[in-house]
């Protein structure tokens, strides 16, 4: 089964601010102890395995994701720049992203995704 390999956007880098090095080196080893926890997580498995690891992955960063995205305007109310909040909520979605791109993985994350959705009951309207 191939590795999965996340990277820090270039986007998100340069959105944070010039003269911090802190926040970026704090996303690439965010981002290296994501990958590595996932490799070892999928390897071995069959790719249908591997997609139920990696959708649990990506529900905990849209969690996250979300969590910085209700930091921005409490930080805003408070005076406060919301820089790094919206640098890690785009970080976590662009993840999400690195993760479907991965063309051996796109199709049965969908579909655990999907399935997901139907077994919490969630039903999608005919169409």
């Amino acid at each position: 089964m191939p590795q999965i390999e996340l990277g820090v956007p270039k986007g998100v880098v340069e959105s944070l601010p010039e003269n911090d090095e802190t926040a970026e080196r704090d996303m690439r080893r965010a981002i290296a102890g994501i990958q590595s926890r996932l490799n070892e997580a999928i390897d071995g498995t069959d790719p249908a395995e591997a997609a139920e690891v990696v959708a649990d992955a990506v529900e905990r960063m849209e969690e996250q994701a979300s969590t910085y995205h209700e930091f921005v305007p409490e930080l805003r109310a408070w005076g406060q720049s919301p820089i790094y909040a919206i640098a890690w909520r785009n970080l976590y979605v662009e993840l999400i992203g690195q993760l479907y791109e991965h063309e051996w993985l796109g199709e049965d994350l969908d579909r655990e995704r999907n399935f997901r959705l139907v077994e919490d009951g969630i039903r999608l309207s005919d169409l």
